[in-house]
């Protein structure tokens, strides 16, 4: 039983408290939803915008090339596919357009203005570079690079000698001179080496 001056607090009460905490979390979920709901409508809005003021140019490309996506993808962060690497997405303040394009050192920032007509211009030269670089893909008209043409000189530039002239003589003498000098220091050598051996062998011969 409750001790005297104590507070009892019913237990509908506590529930009821709650379920107020539990309703509250849900509008802010709900209004948290919205805020995303909103940002996401916005961003494919001005993205739909975009890809009508391209839809000349994408009805331009030739049919027969199927390398081009020209898709508006859905989620959370809506994006106007221009092909596999490249696409247009929305800035953090929903009015900056950022045409990207992912390389294999990341990704590159090919255009990015509030202005839509910048960055449309801006996808329509890549889709002509990307057209004619199948083009000259197709045709195999890679150009080689002209290398610059050397300027004459009037000074005779001294021809090499080959190894049947002077140069093959002096070779063969260098050989010969090595392999005498060699005999002579092993002969020097050898009788350094048998000096006292040959004294008495000499002395016998004079007498």
């Amino acid at each position: 039983m409750p001790e005297a001056g104590e507070t009892v607090t019913p237990i509908n009460q506590a529930r009821s408290k709650l379920s107020e905490a539990v309703r509250d979390v849900k509008n802010a979920l709900a209004d948290r939803d919205d805020v995303v709901v909103d940002m996401r409508e916005a961003h494919r809005m001005r993205l739909e915008l975009l890809a009508s003021e391209l839809a000349p140019v994408f009805a331009d490309v030739p049919s027969d090339i199927d390398y081009f996506d020209f898709a508006l993808s859905s989620g959370l962060q809506p994006r106007l596919w221009i092909d596999a690497v490249s696409h247009v997405a929305m800035g953090r303040d929903r009015r900056t357009y950022r045409f990207v394009k992912d390389t294999r050192l990341g990704r590159v920032v090919l255009a990015e203005s509030q202005d839509m007509k910048i960055v449309g211009d801006q996808v329509t030269r890549y889709l002509a570079e990307r057209l004619i670089e199948r083009q000259r893909l197709m045709e195999g008209g890679i150009e080689p690079v002209e290398r610059p043409t050397p300027q004459a000189s009037s000074e005779v530039e001294p021809k090499p000698q080959t190894a049947d002239g002077p140069t093959r003589g002096r070779t063969i003498l260098g050989g010969f001179g090595l392999v005498l000098l060699g005999a002579l220091v092993g002969l020097g050598v050898s009788a350094a080496l048998f000096w006292d051996r040959l004294v008495p062998l000499i002395e016998s011969l004079k007498l």
